[in-house]
């Protein structure tokens, strides 16, 4: 029969070992596995693609909150501390050149917890939607900045909504165009079924919150479109009241990140 002898410095070494493997481990682990590469090919498979495509005729009580333009110093950080607060998840639609200039915002609402998508680089359509190349660089160049902001290679967000949605009759035929597009390249627009109209005309708190609870009636799952930004209603004044309205509707809060689980 073999007998080990251990001595104290070979076991010491040992758990060494283990603890810097565990350290290692837990500081390149990242949360969320959708911030994949963006060359992986047919990650937005069909089954995907219908959930997508079924939220707004859903009649599950579902919420998505998102948020469009930002990120921005004075309204971001705001929300994402109501967020924070109220345990809501949601999801950014950011523009690239604000990720540039507000990486650590971005930072904060992924490692927070919510879903960083594409909006584009400068909300300007006539750059946008000038050729192909144009417009597949804008949507490029936004998750390379997002990537960088969070410390993930090659991020691809896999959605992406137009300016004034594709709903909107403005450059129509150049977002059925850009639709294309976005299919080849692996990604799929989202746009909404209600708002606050936050980013319309300057109204008092009240009128906000209303304009929500009439565009939110008698419907199943909501994609709410709100802005961080500012620029016309500050929308913090009434989102805690807002989570707390559609919660007492019956309403549960989700990000898009539930709809790429596989159930």
């Amino acid at each position: 029969m073999k007998i080990f002898i251990f001595n104290k410095k070979y076991i010491l070494s040992i758990f060494s070992i283990i603890i810097l493997s565990i350290f290692i481990f837990l500081h390149f682990y990242k949360p969320f596995s959708i911030a994949t590469s963006v060359s992986e090919e047919n990650f937005i498979n069909n089954s995907i693609k219908e959930k997508f495509e079924q939220l707004e005729n859903s009649k599950e009580k579902v919420a998505y909150l998102t948020f469009d333009d930002g990120p921005t110093i004075k309204a971001t950080p705001k929300i994402l501390d109501i967020l924070k607060d109220k345990n809501v998840k949601a999801t950014f639609f950011v523009l690239g050149k604000n990720v540039k200039s507000h990486p650590e915002l971005v930072k904060r609402a992924y490692e927070e917890g919510h879903y960083i998508a594409n909006h584009g680089y400068n909300h300007n359509n006539s750059v946008l939607y000038k050729n192909s190349t144009s417009f597949i660089s804008e949507v490029k160049n936004t998750d390379m900045e997002i990537g960088k902001a969070i410390g993930v290679d090659n991020y691809c967000s896999y959605i992406f909504r137009f300016p004034n949605g594709y709903m909107s009759s403005a450059y129509k035929s150049k977002k059925k165009e850009a639709s294309t597009l976005l299919s080849q390249m692996g990604y799929i627009y989202v746009d909404w079924n209600c708002l606050n109209n936050d980013s319309e005309k300057k109204v008092n708190s009240y009128t906000l919150l209303n304009n929500l609870k009439n565009s939110c009636k008698n419907k199943g799952t909501l994609i709410i479109l709100m802005h961080d930004t500012n620029d016309v209603n500050d929308t913090t004044e009434i989102l805690a009241e807002s989570i707390s309205y559609l919660q007492s509707e019956g309403y549960i809060f989700d990000n898009f990140y539930s709809l790429f689980e596989e159930k």
